[in-house]
């Protein structure tokens, strides 16, 4: 190639490499170097600050746009007339068929000056809700945006609303959750913190926030809770009003006793604030003790049944986000119960004649500690058709059919059972759960396969059965053989398998240890009519309703599906139906044959006879009745020993006679329905075997005799309680003697 050279005389040369030549890395392979540095390349272009320039407009505009939107907002938005709850309705309960039910009352409010309430409460409720209230601004942004991202992404309610906002959405707006209803709180909060005293907003706050027991305000609180003026309280009694208004009725002690410890928990930590606060001596906060409030009196409208009706209706409402408390508090609802007033009424009657005509506490101090609950529920749609919470809601305001704090004793059994069948589990021998498989029966055997503590239950009485059938140990409420079985199945099927059924994962010490077995847990009994419907249902099970229809001026509220699902299978259900149908028949709750109908259930003890309990069911109709001591004055438990003029309490006796008395009245007029069970392999029934001409019993096949159908098929009266009364252990099992039904009764 020949030499060229360019304008100042420098040779270059192309295609060729040298000192004046491009090299293979020179960025210009024909080797010319620009002497201008204007003149090299700019390389690639400078997008970040592009980018950079296009996300500060948006940023800029974003943020135009939201000072446009405060400005206009702030501009818009004017306080509101004070809202329905300010000057709130009452709230009327209808029957399912449209009859009243309930009137809930007038509002309790009673308006008082701040200087009226005593410092050490007003503390109290500052330490509770906002302890820089008097420096802080009205609202709280932070706090806002947070709740409003919970709403949006479902994570449930977080409020962190500052007390004036607590005040704007108490006195103007409502308790909805959305973010239409926290935009406008948070604007009318800036006028009202530009416009009144601290003061002023405390003093509102005060006389309308919610604390429970239809007591709007602080001064209603006290008398509602303490029978005394706002300026009565001490800082004790303050401290524990100021924790309900986290959770009115929740924490109210006497209603909800199962509850004391987080409601104490609260009240500490009211108390731990204001020493931090510098509002009081750690000498007083050591001196102080949880002033236990006075026992709920309701107004004549909701005296006998009705304050206890509606009370469960109204727990029901909020413990499934229904309307929240303080909304429904507001009144202006109209509610449509699923109780049926005919049912109702024949419960009521049960109860009044069985067990409060007879009472005598003159001759049996023992009787003035009798309390009774009772529940019934529709197996094929889980509603509630029948309650009974107590003597007069005017005089007793502790519900007994909601509850949660009496031990279930023996109705828990047919759970285990049930798991044993769900699961396919078997005996640490290797041989499957049936109604006839033998356990030893004998008193106080260890459990074996257990790795935690040692364990070994007393029968009742301390009786010994030897070796016995599993449908004799559960008529006699063998314990021994229920907390082997408990292990064999393993503690945490046996919880699964409750809970499956209809018992709340929250009920108290439903704990996973072979002790789950003998009933220690405290569930209502509600809960337990739930569980026992399922078993009635074969297996079938939905949260039960109580709740027909609801609405607020003529706007009908949604309420949750109850989707009917197939919680344990009908195998495993309808197999302890059997077992539970030998325990009507011929064991311990024989008095509910007076019910003139098939059924099945099971009678249950708590420990020292504090309670005693009775759950049964036909196919139409699942009822659980309890008996439990309290005492009237302290609200302690008590054992029932000498009630009603029995030595001991126990869940054959009152509790299923009341079951008999209102199973029979309920259900007249409809023909008696007998069970249609679907049983597991190897718990068909068994006949009894034929006795020898002289009178001995005859030979045995190694599998049994067959069984003649009786009347109603196999799973029928006519055979499907042989095995019970004779202790039948089962195909190729040695039969052992058992004891009569009568020799113990129920745990």
């Amino acid at each position: 190639m020949s030499p060229s050279s360019d304008a100042n005389g420098t040779n270059r040369t192309s295609g060729t490499s040298g000192t004046n030549g491009a090299s293979d890395d020179d960025p210009h392979p024909d080797g010319w170097e620009p002497r201008d540095p204007t003149l090299a390349d700019p390389g690639p272009p400078r997008r970040p600050r592009r980018v950079l320039r296009t996300l500060l407009g948006l940023l800029l505009l974003g943020g135009l746009l939201l000072v446009g939107g405060f400005a206009a907002g702030y501009l818009l938005v004017e306080i509101p007339p004070a809202n329905a709850a300010a000057v709130a309705q009452s709230n009327v309960y209808l029957y399912r068929d449209g009859t009243p039910l309930a009137r809930d009352g007038e509002v309790n409010r009673e308006s008082v000056r701040l200087d009226q309430i005593p410092l050490p409460v007003r503390h109290a409720v500052l330490a509770a809700e906002e302890r820089d209230f008097q420096t802080s601004r009205a609202v709280d942004p932070k706090a806002m945006v947070r709740a409003a991202w919970n709403t949006v992404t479902g994570k449930g309610r977080q409020s962190g609303s500052t007390i004036t906002q607590q005040y704007v959405k108490n006195y103007y707006l409502g308790q909805e959750q959305t973010l239409t209803r926290k935009a406008k709180e948070f604007f009318i909060a800036l006028k009202l913190g530009r416009e009144k005293s601290k003061e002023e907003i405390l003093q509102g706050y005060l006389n309308t926030s919610y604390f429970g027991r239809n007591a709007y305000g602080v001064q209603a609180a006290a008398r509602a809770y303490y029978g005394k003026d706002v300026q009565q309280l001490d800082t004790a009694e303050g401290a524990y009003l100021a924790s309900l208004l986290k959770a009115p009725s929740a924490y109210d002690v006497t209603t909800h006793p199962e509850n004391r410890a987080k409601a104490v928990a609260r009240w500490h930590y009211v108390l731990d604030g204001m020493v931090g606060e510098g509002w009081l001596s750690p000498a007083a906060r050591a001196a102080a003790r949880f002033p236990v409030p006075q026992t709920a009196r309701a107004t004549s409208a909701l005296s006998g049944q009705r304050g206890y009706l509606v009370q469960a209706v109204e727990q029901y409402l909020t413990d499934h986000g229904i309307v929240d408390e303080k909304t429904l508090a507001g009144g202006g609802f109209r509610i449509t119960t699923t109780l049926e007033p005919a049912k109702q009424e024949a419960l009521v009657q049960a109860v009044e004649d069985r067990v409060v005509s007879r009472l005598d506490p003159a001759s049996a101090p023992a009787d003035r500690y009798v309390r009774v609950g009772a529940a019934a529920v529709d197996p094929a749609t889980g509603k509630v058709l029948a309650m009974y919470g107590g003597v007069d809601y005017t005089q007793q305001y502790v519900n007994n059919a909601t509850r949660r704090d009496y031990q279930v004793g023996s109705t828990f059994k047919p759970f285990v059972f049930t798991a044993a069948v769900q699961n396919g589990a078997q005996t640490q021998q290797g041989r499957p759960i049936t109604p006839y498989t033998l356990y030893d029966g004998t008193n106080r055997r260890p459990v074996e396969g257990w790795n935690g503590e040692p364990y070994d239950p007393a029968n009742e009485d301390e009786a010994s059965y030897g070796d016995i059938n599993v449908g004799a140990a559960t008529g006699l409420s063998v314990n021994t053989v229920y907390a082997q079985m408990a292990v064999d199945v393993g503690p945490a099927d046996v919880r699964r398998t409750a809970i499956a059924l209809g018992l709340p994962r929250s009920t108290p010490d439903l704990t996973a240890s072979p002790s789950i077995a003998l009933g220690s847990a405290t569930a209502s009994v509600l809960d337990m009519a739930s569980a026992y419907a399922t078993l009635a249902a074969h297996g079938r099970n939905g949260t039960y309703s109580l709740v027909e229809s609801i609405s607020q001026g003529g706007r009908e509220l949604e309420l949750p599906a109850v989707a009917r699902r197939q919680a344990v299978s009908r195998e495993a259900a309808d197999t302890t139906t059997s077992i539970l149908r030998g325990v009507v028949d011929t064991g311990t709750g024989t008095a509910a044959q007076a019910a003139g109908r098939p059924a099945a259930g099971k009678t249950g003890t708590a420990e020292d006879d504090k309670a005693a309990w009775f759950a049964g069911y036909t196919p139409e109709l699942a009822t659980v009745v309890a008996l439990m001591g309290q005492d009237p004055e302290s609200g302690a438990q008590e054992s029932l020993y000498g009630a009603l003029g029995q030595p001991r309490m126990n869940g054959g006796g009152a509790p299923a006679e009341i079951w008999a008395r209102f199973t029979r009245e309920a259900l007249d007029g409809t023909p008696p329905q007998d069970f249609e069970l679907r049983l597991m392999p190897g718990a068909e029934p068994m006949p009894t075997p034929p006795s020898a001409p002289d009178g001995s019993d005859g030979p045995e096949s190694p599998d049994g005799p067959e069984s003649p159908d009786g009347p109603d098929g196999p799973d029928g009266p006519d055979g499907s309680e042989d095995w019970y009364e004779t202790g039948e252990a089962g195909p190729g099992a040695s039969r052992a003697p058992q004891p009569s039904p009568t020799a113990a009764r129920s745990q």
